[in-house]
């Protein structure tokens, strides 16, 4: 992924130093670091960014730490380390630090057991009353946080206001402008007219001289009374100007719109029940949702409250580790949701919202997770290198797959039993239930391979990288055989069309769209490996993408907060709508009349979609 810009950490820094209270600092970084002229957002940074990152980055090191120590046992919880020690030493060295660790808890134990009641009893007075100081301290800090964030709201809309006006006043003068535009160029063009009239009976008259000149009076007096009877003009035709706005997408209105309010966090996956009107969405609170939206029309009545199943995954406890859902996927007849989370665990819940199977094996965060179409197994990829097979019904796993020599980011079914898995370490894997080594090896990537998906016939495998460029490969062959490479940043995501052999649309072209950091969605022709059209829309990364059931339209969603809906025939966009947070995914539902979409703002946004 990319990497972390001097500009970035210097404004969050900046922020940093603002939410503490250290104005003259934040000031002068500000001006030192020219933090008014970058181009960041700072709408897009949320409270707490800088600490977040540094927490995120040190929790990174001591998952790497403890996962790579050979010794430890599988149930063991992780060890932490000091913040100084994870910055100034490597890997290596924490591991040391580690073994020697646990070597001098075990001389400690033998002196733990001689404490006196007394000690223990002054001990948990003191965390007692540090507790009680520290809960004062947090609801003080919570307190101004709101505080500061109703004053940023207000001070919000009142910019929102004056840029409303703004550009209302920008578009009046415009109209005047194409108004005064458009008389001035008729003017010129009748007085065009008068003067290659005089210009053309001078020329005649001295052509003809002062002899003819009567009789050359008299005729044209005569042709023009002709000319005039039968509406013609003795003068030049005009030319043919035409002055036109330039066209807009349709914007979807807010009566075709509905806003899903309640997670607490980022929301990052969110996908449609294949067999009925439910929307799963998976957020960094630690939590699933199940929305049961109204199958009619918004614009009729329809969803007016809309009721949501809370699949919580924490149970409360302060020391459990970081439970965000990562991923979520149903199973092909839509009777079970599954979830992947931070803490390695997968889990599936039915559409009642019920806990039915807990499934642990991963030792690091889970990024990707799918059902098989059979359902009978389900497949995770994990940070921890390993992609896993379990057998639903047994609730255990059937077989771990050990290739990589990085985090598993992706993972796709082929068929029932095989798959293929793509990691950070640039490798794609073929996988088969049984085989103890890769049934085939893609390589070819220059950097991290941040997607895989089959066609829908199983015949050919996309894959997407940080490397700018996709690639579609043939299982008869270890070599891609198309090497895409239009865009210009790396590609997040891509999607096949649901069209040609094995599809509903079996007499249309099959396609493969991707989704690039450098703001565009491409179209690619899979059988010749050629672009088809650049849809350029968006003015940031764009993260997702989803064909509609029809294939005729693709839906896209960015970090600008724009969702486009862009006609694939006519190569542009159709309808837009613009949110309050960065796009993390989008998703049709299977008739194919709403998207569904979540946001970094903590909302998911449901679109009534009508041509």
């Amino acid at each position: 992924m990319s990497s972390l810009t001097s500009v970035e950490l210097n404004f969050l820094i900046f922020r940093y130093l603002q939410e503490s209270g250290f104005t003259h600092a934040a000031f002068t970084l500000g001006y030192e670091a020219g933090i008014n002229k970058s181009n960041i957002d700072g709408n897009m940074v949320p409270p707490g960014a800088l600490i977040k990152f540094v927490q995120k980055g040190l929790q990174y090191m001591e998952m790497e730490a403890n996962l790579n120590n050979g010794e430890m046992e599988m149930e063991e919880d992780f060890s932490f380390f000091q913040p100084l020690d994870l910055i100034s030493k490597d890997v290596k060295e924490l591991q040391d630090m580690l073994k020697e660790r646990k070597r001098k808890e075990k001389d400690k134990d033998k002196e733990r057991s001689k404490e006196n009641d007394k000690e223990v009893e002054r001990e948990h007075e003191g965390e007692r009353n540090n507790r009680a100081k520290e809960k004062d301290r947090h609801e003080k800090h919570k307190e101004r946080e709101r505080e500061r964030e109703k004053l940023e709201r207000e001070k919000e809309r009142e910019r929102e206001k004056t840029e409303r006006e703004k550009e209302r006043e920008r578009e009046k003068m415009e109209r005047e402008t194409f108004d005064r535009e458009r008389e001035r160029l008729k003017l010129e063009m009748e007085r065009g007219r008068e003067r290659e009239k005089i210009e053309r009976e001078k020329a005649h008259e001295k052509q003809i001289g002062d002899a003819d000149r009567e009789m050359l009076i008299d005729q044209t007096d005569k042709e023009n009374a002709i000319d005039q009877e039968h509406g013609r003009s003795t003068a030049a035709e005009p030319m043919d100007i035409t002055m036109t706005w330039t066209s807009q997408p349709s914007h979807i209105p807010s009566s075709d719109v509905r806003i899903l309010e309640g997670h607490t966090s980022e929301v990052c996956a969110c996908a449609w029940s294949p067999s009925a009107s439910l929307l799963a969405s998976g957020s960094g609170d630690a939590t699933a949702r199940i929305w049961s939206i109204p199958e009619g029309s918004f614009k009729s009545g329809a969803g007016r409250s809309i009721n949501a199943l809370i699949l919580k995954h924490a149970n409360g406890k302060s020391n459990e580790k970081s439970k965000d859902v990562t991923t979520l996927d149903w199973n092909g007849e839509g009777t079970f949701l599954a979830t992947g989370s931070c803490d390695g665990q997968a889990r599936i819940w039915t559409t009642t919202g019920e806990l039915i199977s807990t499934l642990s094996k991963h030792k690091g965060p889970i990024f990707s997770l799918k059902w098989n179409k059979k359902g009978d197994y389900l497949l995770t990829g994990s940070v921890d290198k390993t992609a896993v097979v379990w057998d639903v019904k047994a609730e255990e796993w059937k077989q771990q797959f050990e290739f990589h020599t990085g985090p598993t980011l992706d993972v796709d079914w082929r068929n029932n039993v095989s798959f293929a898995t793509s990691s950070t370490d640039s490798m794609i894997y073929l996988c088969k239930i049984g085989e103890t080594r890769p049934v085939r090896i893609f390589a070819g990537h220059q950097g991290e391979v941040n997607c895989v998906k089959w066609d829908p016939t199983g015949s050919l495998l996309a894959s997407c990288s940080d490397d700018s460029t996709a690639k579609i490969w043939n299982i008869k062959q270890n070599t891609y055989v198309h090497d895409l490479r239009e865009h210009t940043k790396e590609i997040y995501t891509i999607r096949w069309s649901p069209t040609g052999t094995g599809t509903n649309n079996p007499n249309k072209q099959l396609t493969l769209a991707s989704a690039s950091f450098d703001s565009t969605v491409k179209l690619w022709d899979a059988e010749l490996g050629k672009m088809l059209c650049s849809f350029n829309g968006h003015r940031e990364p764009v993260y997702s993408l989803a064909f509609s059931p029809n294939g005729e339209y693709i839906a896209s969603g960015s970090l600008d907060k724009s969702i486009h809906i862009w006609s694939i025939k006519e190569g542009k966009i159709m309808k837009t709508y613009t949110g309050n947070g960065g796009i993390f995914e989008v998703c049709w539902n299977k008739e194919g009349n709403k998207i569904a979409a979540c946001f970094a703002d903590n909302s998911v946004c449901v679109l009534d979609f009508r041509m």
